[in-house]
Parts: structure tokens; sequence; C-alpha cells
């Protein structure tokens, strides 16, 4: 099949037939820089900054605190995946728009045949296409802007920056924390690392890692979940001379309970499930362990030099002669460096931005006792969120400003009981947000807005068009 001439031909004539963007119709408010500010500039709040415009919201800022485009976002960074690990038809960030849709921007340029004949999207295609996607709809993230805190400021927020010009503050009525998989909490590194390797020992799969460092190298792999079989995976390609991988499980955990919730009603009414119903799934979801994908187990296991060990938790760990040494049922590793594929923590105080809310964010802890044998401490720790993915008071009255920060990070999680954040959420989430915020700035603004829909309009026509008619 030809390659169109215009490739983008089918996605203008799509935004020229839905009519240009609405105007804002937010009131202005004297020393309010931001209707709304978006914190993160991958496709999540890129997305997001889309939805708004078309809601009619204007001044909305997107806070990107990466260099530039190629740095913003995991797709040319942490992840290490070949493939994503997601459908390659779920709907994604163009919002309902099939001429915005991944699908439709690969076919434009390799032909229906070619999407066709693809199981899953190559990493690098969709960073190419959320690429196309922030530059065809003119969105712009500020790049090089860090958000240190988030101030309570009467019925707004100061938002405390470091730009490329120096520490700034800004305003904002609305913030969306749209921040990936470190939003919720931190990087979680076993205590048996950091407590007894130097750093330069050890790396977390969201480091930066120069693999071609490690060639010649033994490296060791903590986790095994998808991300630590892809770095396994990408050392062994650039050539280190073994990959020992721990599993702390006796299998590899391989039933995707997640994928039960995978059908429309579910996902659409999750949030409306008793705190019980939504408390047990995340629980049977991480006692089943994260499930890689079998090309990321494939990617790893066809080198000879891959060992897998079951069963296999670290319990020590020791500096000596340059290598990190450990004992593990008997058997002593010698490695060069380790990579921890371990995940994130869930504690929001270890979110710079938020310290101004401290102990104040209501958590499932605050709201919900399973029983014995459901209880789980880090799942308790994550935030209780409302149906617009707010924070909530722990204490009513004590900090009203926490129901305009919405969340749309993996700390949603035992909330909406989906990857938040990632493309199976977008569907479900991003209208519910951008409605939830729109109702929120009408009614706040109401008084304002009020007379204008009622305010004096002129006549359409005089009563010369009928007059000769008249008997």
């Amino acid at each position: 099949m030809n390659h169109p001439h215009d490739p983008d031909a089918a996605a203008r004539s799509a935004l020229r037939i839905i009519g240009p963007d609405p105007a804002n119709w937010v009131p202005d408010r004297p020393g309010i820089d931001h209707n709304v500010a978006i914190v993160g500039g991958g496709q999540t709040g890129c997305a997001l900054a889309f939805a708004l415009r078309r809601a009619g919201i204007g001044k909305v800022t997107i806070l990107e605190a990466a260099a530039d485009e190629q740095r913003a976002g995991i797709w040319l960074n942490a992840a290490r995946m070949n493939m994503l690990r997601t459908p390659k038809g779920l709907p994604g960030p163009e919002l309902g728009i099939p001429a915005l849709s991944f699908q439709a921007w690969f076919e434009a340029r390799h032909g229906q045949e070619a999407y066709d004949a693809i199981e899953r999207i190559k990493r690098t295609d969709w960073a190419d296409y959320l690429s196309w996607y922030k530059h065809f709809l003119g969105i712009t993230p500020r790049y090089s802007t860090r958000l240190d805190r988030i101030e309570p400021a009467g019925d707004h927020f100061r938002l405390h920056l470091e730009t490329p010009t120096g520490a700034s503050v800004e305003t904002a009525r609305k913030i969306i924390l749209a921040t990936g998989f470190r939003g919720g909490g931190e990087r979680f590194i076993p205590d048996v690392l950091t407590k007894n390797l130097p750093p330069s020992r050890y790396s977390h799969t969201e480091d930066t890692i120069d693999f071609t460092a490690l060639r010649g190298k033994t490296v060791g792999v903590i986790g095994a979940a998808a991300s630590a079989f892809d770095a396994a995976g990408v050392a062994l390609e650039q050539g280190a001379a073994a990959v020992h991988l721990f599993c702390r499980r006796a299998a590899v955990a391989a039933t995707p309970v997640i994928g039960a919730r995978f059908f429309a009603g579910a996902i659409d009414n999750y949030h409306q499930l008793s705190d019980a119903d939504r408390w047990l799934h995340a629980v049977r979801f991480f006692r089943a362990g994260s499930m890689p994908t079998t090309d990321a187990i494939e990617r790893a296991v066809k080198f000879p030099n891959f060992h897998l060990h079951l069963a296999a938790p670290w319990t020590d760990a020791v500096e000596r002669d340059g290598h990190a040494v450990t004992t593990i049922h008997g058997t002593t590793y010698r490695l060069d460096h380790v990579i921890a594929g371990t995940g994130y923590s869930a504690d929001l105080a270890a979110r710079p931005e938020l310290r101004d809310f401290d102990g104040q964010i209501l958590r499932w802890r605050d709201r919900y006792m399973p029983p014995a044998d459901e209880q789980d401490e880090m799942l308790a720790a994550y935030p209780y969120l409302g149906a617009g993915h707010e924070f909530m008071e722990k204490t009513p009255g004590s900090a009203p400003l926490l129901r305009h920060i919405h969340v749309q990070n993996p700390s949603g999680f035992v909330s909406f009981g989906l990857p938040i954040g990632d493309v199976p959420c977008m569907k479900r989430d991003i209208p519910v947000i951008t409605g939830r915020i729109s109702a929120d700035l009408f009614n706040t603004n109401l008084d304002v807005l009020r007379p204008r829909m009622v305010g004096d309009v002129p006549p359409g026509f005089t009563d010369a068009i009928y007059r000769s008619a008249v008997r």
C-alpha cells in the first residue's frame, strides 16, 4: 500500500469536523496564573491538557521536570521492553477521535496491512506517536520546570518551581498529578542493598543505566516482574558475561489477576464497588505478583548465560573486592552490579511537593480495616481517592484544598483498580477528571457566570420577516 502524500490529512480533517476549540469560559481572577497546573508532561499529562482544552478550560500549564521531550516520560528512558504490554487496540490519548489514535497514525505511515501484522506496539513506535501527538495538537510542556512544593494559599495553591531561570512561584486553582510510577512515593530498593552496598554498586530499573559499562560483567537482578526481565535482557544483549535473576517466589508470577477486570462494566464502574471489594482485588493482585510478558521472559531465557534463581530472596549482602557478594541457600554470588526491579513504595511522605499536607491526606488505613487475612501495610498506605481522583481529608475541615489536587498516577490503584496513568485507564479516567474540574470551576464561579447565562442577547431577526403573514 502506498503511503499517503500527507499522512496527517485525516487528523487535520478530524479537527476541522469537530470544530475549533471552545473559548476559555473560566473567569479570570486577580493573582491566579493558572486554572489548572498539570504536573508531568508524559502521555497522561498531555492527554489531559487536550481534554481540558476541548472542555473550554483555558490557562492550563504542563510542568515537566525533564530537560526535553526525549527525557520526559518513560518510553525512551526507563522503559526497556521491545513491545508495549497492553493490547494494541486499547483506546488511548486520542480521547474518542479515531483519526488521532495510534492505529490511524501508524496506518497513515505504514499502511493497514502493516498494522494488522503487528501483535503489539513497538515501544519506539509508541514514543514516536506520542511525539507526533504533542506537536500536531500544539501541546507544549514546560521542560526543565520542577515542582518542589505545593503551598496552600487561601482558596488556591502557590507552586514553588525550579526553572531554567531560577526559582519562581506561580499560582493555580487546580492541580493534576500525572507524575508516573514515582508519583505516589519513591523507588523501592531493598534495605539489603541500601544498607550494605555503596550506591555505585546498584541501580533501580527506573534509573538511567549505562548497560555498555556492564559488558563482560556479572550482573544480578532482584525481582521477577517485567521490568526486571527487561533489564536482564538489555544487559545480556549488551554483552554481560552473565546475568543472575533472583525471584523470591517459588515460581514466576503467571496469573493475570488484573485481567479479569478488563471488561467495560468493571472498568467503568469500579469506583462504585464497596471498600471491601476494592481492597480484596488489590490484595489478590499483590499476592499473585506482577506477571511479566512472555516475550520479556523469552528475551532473557534465550541466552545461555542467563540464570534464573527461584525461591531466592536476598537476606544479606556485602561489598568485597569491588563486588556485591551475597549468599543464598548456601551458594555465594559475586556480582559486579545489582539492578533492583523491585517497584515503588506508596509513601506519600516521600513526595517533597506534598510536604505541606503531611498527615492530612486520607489513606486506605484511615478508611477501611480489612479482615486479618487480608491485611497489608503497603496497600494501607495508598491514598483513598474520591470519585474525581481527588485527595480527601483525613480530618474533615483540616485541609479543604486537598479536593483540588487530582491524582492520575499509580498511587490510585487501590481506589480505581487499574494501573492508573497507563493506557488502559485513559478512556475512563481522563473524562472523569476533566468533568470534575469543569464542574468545580463552574460552581465556584457561578456568581460571575450566572449573569452571562441570563444576559441580554440581541434578537436574531425582526418582525419584518413574518409581518406579511400576520392576519
